[in-house]
């Protein structure tokens, strides 16, 4: 139990936490937290994080340590969230959609030493090694029970500079990186969304539906908290089918929406959607390019809304470039401008601004910055060598300063939302025994934007793999939705005289080929 000069100083702070508590106070009794069958106000949010930060202290969690969630998206998640750090401990989202071998390497270079879970993450987990010897506790009963109990913590005086998550990349070039980001990282986050979407009044709901394990849902989940809006948790059902998800936001009278261009595609293509009564004032969209047809039709079911884009990149929490909607169409391919708290430099090799027009890596720094690369100091330095975050980017910017993405160097594939790393899935398919030699890139896609087409040099050329022994080989090495949905079997992979692969080739070869 805290003591009133504790309070007091936690008062002072300001981080979600900190904010949770002032919300509990001057609006306790309005709705906060919605969910499956459940629905919590800003006090209940409170002592149930109170109480779950209790039992963390009691089962050995301090200051510092590291705790993984494994799980789809529910209110019993952001309640974890929250009491991990309330507690000092840095929260590790994990993906639920990775297969053991990605579970026990994100486990081990965490050093996480508890876990919460969800039913499918349980099955998961079970099928682990390293993840399989963490404790955890359940979204279940026995979660109700601990959050319900009202025991109250030990106080920790959380800063706002000192860690909060732990963010895992795509692996672009090696192993995943996790990203750690602080709580001012996240504080910062919050204040450029706030800038630039329309979100704080009383009468707001926002839903989240991208994954929490994305750094795309816990940058959408920050800024409700600080302007206490009500967040709606949309659970896994409602996104069965788009009149499911559109029930669910004409009933929570929703009024800000996050989804990937996808799902804006089919929920603005759904029978009966501009028939609804919705109240939808604030539509974002972000983690993979949109077609001007589907920013065309969000105008179109949704006139009176302002419509963003956001770009990023998890190492700077993320958002670094905005595009409103009034320029989405005639900046088409544009991922916009810096936001307030980014700045940001368009550089050649050499680290010399480069002329509008030109391309160039694009490069940041801002107080969105994360703190480091989880346990890979040399990679931390690299990436931040000359005083800048090098994004991996290359990109151009017009004479408006609109930027334009020319080519993403580290070869990240865009699927349907989902960043895939194509080297990942390279090293993957190489094991294989039928395949010398492999290489795969992203391909145009009508619904999923692009997917993952892979190019293999068989070992026996009389006796080459299909596709489908290439996914099954797969099963328990990436996650389904990283394994490729084309193989093309070729002589030889381009390469230069040192032996890089030519990528820009093989897209060159295949575009000409369709």
């Amino acid at each position: 139990m805290m003591t009133p000069e504790e309070e007091l100083a936690a008062s002072r702070r300001l981080h979600w936490m900190s904010i949770l508590e002032l919300h509990a106070i001057s609006r306790g009794d309005q709705d906060a937290l919605v969910g499956e069958e459940r629905r919590l106000t800003w006090r209940d949010v409170r002592n149930q994080v109170r109480a779950v930060s209790a039992e963390l202290q009691r089962r050995g969690v301090n200051v510092g340590d590291r705790v993984f969630i494994l799980s789809l998206n529910s209110v019993e998640y952001v309640i974890a969230l929250l009491a991990i750090n309330t507690v000092g401990a840095i929260g590790c989202p994990l993906n639920s959609r990775s297969v053991s071998a990605e579970l026990d390497y994100f486990v081990d270079d965490s050093g996480a030493v508890f876990g919460f879970v969800d039913d499918l993450g349980a099955a998961v987990r079970e099928r682990s090694g390293i993840a399989s010897e963490v404790s955890v506790i359940c979204f279940s009963e026995e979660f109700q029970a601990i959050a319900e109990s009202g025991a109250q913590p030990e106080a920790v005086d959380v800063a706002e500079t000192d860690d909060a998550f732990i963010i895992y990349t795509s692996g672009t070039t090696s192993a995943p990186k996790g990203v750690l980001l602080t709580h001012m990282n996240m504080i910062s986050q919050a204040l450029n969304t706030t800038r630039t979407a329309p979100s704080g009044a009383p009468t707001d709901c926002n839903m989240v539906v991208v994954p929490l394990f994305h750094i795309a849902g816990l940058a959408f989940l920050y800024p409700c908290f600080l302007n206490g809006v009500k967040v709606v948790i949309a659970p896994p059902k409602a996104l069965a089918s788009m009149e499911s998800l559109a029930d669910l936001l004409e009933t929570e009278r929703v009024t800000n929406l996050f989804l990937v261009p996808t799902l804006w595609q089919a929920l603005c293509s759904s029978p009966g959607v501009r028939d609804r009564d919705f109240k939808l004032k604030g539509l974002s969209w972000g983690a993979s390019p949109a077609s001007r047809e589907t920013l065309q039709l969000m105008a179109d079911t949704f006139p009176d809304a302002h419509i963003s884009a956001a770009f990023g990149q998890t190492e700077m929490s993320p958002t670094t470039c905005s595009l409103p909607g009034e320029d989405s169409v005639r900046k088409t391919g544009s991922v916009g401008r810096p936001i307030g708290l980014v700045a940001a430099r368009i550089v050649d090799p050499l680290g010399e601004d480069v002329r509008p027009g030109e391309m160039g890596e694009i490069v940041y720094r801002g107080p969105g910055l994360m703190k480091e690369y989880w346990n890979k100091p040399e990679q931390t330095v690299q990436a931040t060598h000359g005083g800048w975050f090098h994004s991996g980017d290359l990109v151009r910017e017009d004479e408006e300063g609109f930027v334009f993405v020319v080519d993403r160097a580290k070869d990240i594939i865009i699927s349907g939302g989902e960043n895939i790393s194509s080297v990942e899935v390279e090293h993957a398919v190489a094991a294989h025994p039928k395949v010398a030699d492999a290489s795969v890139i992203g391909i145009p896609h009508p619904k999923w934007v692009e997917t993952p087409v892979v190019f293999v040099v068989p070992a026996d050329p009389a006796d080459p793999p299909v596709l489908e022994e290439i996914r099954d080989f797969l099963t328990d090495r990436i996650a389904s939705f990283k394994k490729p949905t084309r193989l093309e079997v070729v002589a030889e992979l381009p390469r230069n005289a040192s032996g890089k692969l030519q990528k820009h080739k093989l897209r060159e070869d295949f575009a000409a080929n369709e």
